[in-house]
């Protein structure tokens, strides 16, 4: 969003909030019809959650589903929270099986079942069948709502059975072509169905078809159908078998979600899932100050370092001067291999199986990073001080560099084969690393060539 639409949506929300203040209501109803309806969801956003529950019910109802769609599950599910009962039963009966997971793993327990027990028994079945599927895999994101088409039939047959489930089917676009047991033999476009003589077999038309496990991670099912380009992409359980679809644009969320959080976490923080400007105080707080806790803990490792080398700094008190530069250095060296290794491992392009190639490479990389920023260090402090101490800043910052890449490279391999998420162990942990165990190098190194 560029700085001119983001100054027009703020005027737009102070327009609706002013008069929502003041108890307005003909007035707010006027201004959110002036609101086109793509933004209406970022206008909800950026209202406080006392505003925010009025706004919606002053939408249109033939905009009011759309836009609850298009809300944070978290803004959901303090939505609902402030809605009346009737208005929360109609909402979550109107909402795909998949959107409801997301929006009940928001919720309370004792209100999500309340919603669950009002469901239409069909809708329930659906999304019972959904939840029960591990938090986290690709099966409680899939939609059950599918259209699929029998690998013997023809493709009049196939058109019959898409015209029949149009109104229900998450999409009809994409179509995976099962045998009389289910299991998936391949798929086809509604476009090369259309294209087709009626008279035509299904198995004539169809393409090799891409499938993803119920179990399988939901970020890696996910961002594998959007770098495919695949419009869908069939689920199928541990015998093959069609069990659920998940679309491109239910793909693009999860990454979305996905990457909010390893985002967060990278910089030391729990990611908010919402809105920073309807975040409360509180609420940001609380998702920093753990972070910030345990790294100051762990940045008591070099006052340690500094403490048991504090009669070499005695000695030589230039050498304290060097000490920001140098796990400065080091730690943005760390987060930069960390952060290139964790986004090839969400891209696929390396597993934890590849420890040892990258060690090797970063230990280069580290190394000629190093060697430049080492020239470059000697050369400027042996003309400012010593040539001395120019060495052991330049031969430090080659220590240090190639440590820390290697480190940096290597943790969020280590991560992810101890099935824990490699943003956790990535920037901040590995500063702290990096800090404690550079200063130890530049003051064995300063030791040794300065016979201190």
């Amino acid at each position: 969003m560029t700085p001119e639409q983001i100054n027009e949506l703020t005027i737009v929300v102070d327009g609706i909030a002013a008069p929502l203040s003041r108890g307005d209501l003909p007035s707010a109803a006027a201004a959110l019809a002036q609101v086109e309806p793509e933004r209406l969801a970022e206008v909800l956003e950026r209202l406080d959650g006392r505003h925010r529950a009025v706004a919606y019910r002053l939408l249109p109802k033939d905009h009011a589903l759309r836009v609850f769609e298009e809300l944070s599950p978290n803004l959901q599910g303090e939505l609902i929270g402030d809605l009346r009962d009737a208005e929360v039963a109609q909402i979550f009966t109107d909402l795909d099986p998949d959107d409801r997971v997301w929006l009940v793993d928001e919720l309370p327990a004792s209100l999500a079942s309340r919603l669950l027990r009002g469901l239409p028994p069909r809708e329930r079945d659906l999304t019972a069948a959904v939840l029960g599927y591990r938090r986290g895999s690709i099966g409680r994101r899939m939609s059950p709502e599918f259209v699929s088409v029998p690998v013997g039939s023809t493709v009049a047959e196939a058109m019959t059975r898409v015209r029949a489930r149009l109104h229900d089917a998450e999409t009809v676009y994409t179509l995976p072509v099962v045998d009389p047991g289910r299991r998936v033999v391949g798929v086809v476009s509604l476009r090369d169905l259309l294209a087709a003589s009626p008279t035509d077999a299904v198995r004539d038309t169809m393409q090799p078809a891409q499938t993803a496990g119920v179990d399988d991670d939901a970020e890696n099912a996910a961002r594998r159908c959007t770098e495919r380009g695949l419009l869908a992409l069939p689920i199928v359980d541990s015998e093959e078998r069609l069990v659920g679809i998940l679309t491109v644009d239910d793909a693009a969320r999860i990454l979305e979600h996905e990457e909010s959080e390893d985002a967060a976490r990278q910089g030391g923080a729990e990611p908010l899932r919402r809105p920073y400007l309807s975040t409360p105080i509180l609420q940001i707080v609380r998702s920093r100050v753990v972070w910030l806790l345990v790294l100051a803990v762990g940045a008591t490792l070099t006052v340690q370092v500094l403490s048991a080398f504090e009669a070499t700094l005695e000695q030589i008190t230039v050498l304290a001067l060097f000490v920001p530069l140098l796990i400065g250095t080091g730690g943005n060296t760390g987060n930069q291999a960390a952060t290139t290794v964790t986004r090839a491992l969400a891209l696929g392009d390396v597993r934890p199986r590849d420890v040892v190639r990258v060690l090797t490479r970063e230990v280069r990389v580290g190394f000629f990073l190093g060697a430049i920023l080492g020239v470059v260090g000697f050369g400027v402090t042996a003309l400012v001080y010593d040539p001395l101490i120019g060495l052991v800043i330049g031969t430090t910052l080659i220590a240090v560099c190639t440590m820390a890449a290697t480190v940096g490279g290597v943790m969020p391999l280590l991560a992810r084969a101890i099935r824990v998420d490699p943003a956790v162990f990535s920037n901040p942990f590995i500063t702290t690393f990096v800090d404690a165990s550079g200063l130890v190098l530049y003051f064995l190194i300063a030791r040794a060539i300065l016979q201190i």
